[in-house]
């Protein structure tokens, strides 16, 4: 062995990371729900995810509550569409419920999307018709066409859009909106919800700026609930805790259709 091939090999020791120098992935999580109608999810959740798909976020909950409560209104027969989904919570609860078809979506992260595919296929025994319910990964304000090609023959949009905590995502409200202007069907009674918690109080006021954007995009905004939570999500961050606890809920519909 040369001198050079010594000193690129100790170099190469010198820079190279122990085998113990980064933790290991952290393993998927489980949280059973169970539904007003009966049936209990469990829903994967995965380990670990820079777009925080590892938690069961209050919005999603609340808004799933929402949806049983006005089911004959949002869900059944109707084509839903959710936003940035997670575990799938109440995409899986609206087809339970009678939705006529439904897409779940999320970023197009590979487990993320995996993630939502397991749950699915996990409520496969209390899914009136499993194949009516489709996974898929979409980035929001891209082109939805793909989205829309989930539509049956003859549907133009969907009737129900679901958005469960998703506005902590400032720099996205503009293809937020985009989205929702490309795929709400253009129809009396189509709605986009949208849920959401302030986990950061300070910056509440830039959470509602969405709704100034939908405004300004054609739609009419609705707030149609505000509910307190037993507990805060994360006990150890700063800020008013009640507004750490509390669900804001709103509808959205096209503010310009002719009645």
């Amino acid at each position: 062995m040369s001198a050079q091939d010594e000193e690129d090999l100790i170099d190469s020791a010198i820079f190279q990371e122990p085998p113990d120098y980064y933790p290991p992935p952290k393993p998927a999580t489980f949280e059973s729900r169970l539904l007003q109608t009966g049936e209990t999810l469990r829903l994967r959740l995965v380990g670990h995810n820079p777009l925080w798909g590892h938690h069961l976020w209050n919005g999603a909950q609340v808004v799933t509550d929402y949806l049983h409560d006005h089911r004959e209104a949002l869900v059944c027969g109707r084509n839903i569409l959710e936003l940035g989904a997670g575990a799938g919570l109440p995409s899986i609860a609206a087809a339970i419920w009678g939705a006529n078809h439904v897409v779940v979506t999320d970023y197009p992260d590979e487990d993320l999307v995996e993630n939502m595919r397991i749950n699915v296929d996990a409520a496969k025994d209390v899914l009136p018709r499993p194949s009516n319910v489709v996974v898929q990964g979409h980035v929001w304000g891209a082109d939805a066409q793909s989205l829309l090609e989930n539509l049956p023959s003859g549907s133009r949009g969907f009737d129900t859009l679901i958005l469960a905590d998703l506005l902590f995502n400032h720099s996205q409200h503009a293809a937020l909106v985009s989205t929702i202007q490309a795929t709400l069907a253009r129809k009396p009674g189509a709605k986009a919800l949208v849920f959401f918690t302030p986990y950061t109080p300070w910056k509440f006021d830039k959470d509602m700026a969405f709704f100034d954007l939908a405004r300004v995009g054609g739609f009419e905004v609705t707030q149609v609930v505000k509910r307190v939570m037993d507990k805060l999500m994360f006990k150890d961050d700063r800020g008013d805790e009640l507004l750490r606890r509390t669900v804001f809920g709103y509808e959205l519909m096209w503010n310009d259709l002719d009645v």
